[in-house]
């Protein structure tokens, strides 16, 4: 029933988010839009509030209520970052809105944007980690091992996405045909000049 839900969640995400967009650039209803946007975090409301019900009425915690709370974090981190930059090409698609910047593909531009998208990513497992630990203390006595190990997969994937961007900020990505600097402090000056 967990999973179902998570699925439901999911494309439920995704038809509001459209619904929203459709209903903010092809009818000009602005309001209706953020009615339908803000309804975008219920979704994971009601997923949180079933979870605990489920392992209220004595469920065995699984992988499936692990991978709710990872759903969870995830959105949280990740959802209104979505909206907004689905919401910059919609504008620019059916509103008539300047094409949106692009994130920077070099130097030290790079590496803080890949330094931005790491600390959602570590708030996508705080978040997570938090629900696991809260299930943990709920559940008590039972076997909480799937809860534990859903935890450090959590701990894990904000590690390894750190190690990404701390490489971005080690070595900066160069333009092909333009040489390495090694002071990567004078490369970001000389890209704020250009």
């Amino acid at each position: 029933m967990i999973v179902a839900l998570i699925i439901a969640c999911e494309v439920g995400f995704w038809v509001l988010l459209a619904l929203g967009l459709a209903v903010r650039y092809l009818l000009k209803w602005r309001r209706t839009s953020v009615v339908l946007l803000l309804c975008e975090p219920v979704l994971e409301l009601v997923l949180f509030i079933v979870t605990a019900i489920d392992l209220k009425n004595g469920a065995e915690p699984g992988w499936e209520h692990g991978l709710a709370a990872l759903y969870i974090g995830f959105t949280v981190a990740y959802g209104h970052y979505t909206i907004r930059w689905l919401d910059g090409h919609a504008a620019h698609r059916l509103g008539g809105a300047p094409r949106p910047p692009k994130p920077p593909q070099y130097g030290m531009a790079r590496a803080r944007h890949e330094g931005r998208l790491w600390l959602r990513t570590l708030l996508a497992a705080a978040v997570a980690c938090a629900l696991l630990q809260g299930a943990v203390w709920y559940v008590g006595d039972g076997d909480t091992s799937s809860l534990r190990t859903f935890q450090w997969a959590a701990l894990r994937t904000a590690g390894i996405h750190g190690l990404v961007a701390l490489a971005y900020l080690i070595w900066p990505k160069q333009p092909k045909g333009e040489p390495a600097s090694t002071d990567h402090f004078a490369t970001s000056k000389e890209q704020a000049r250009r």
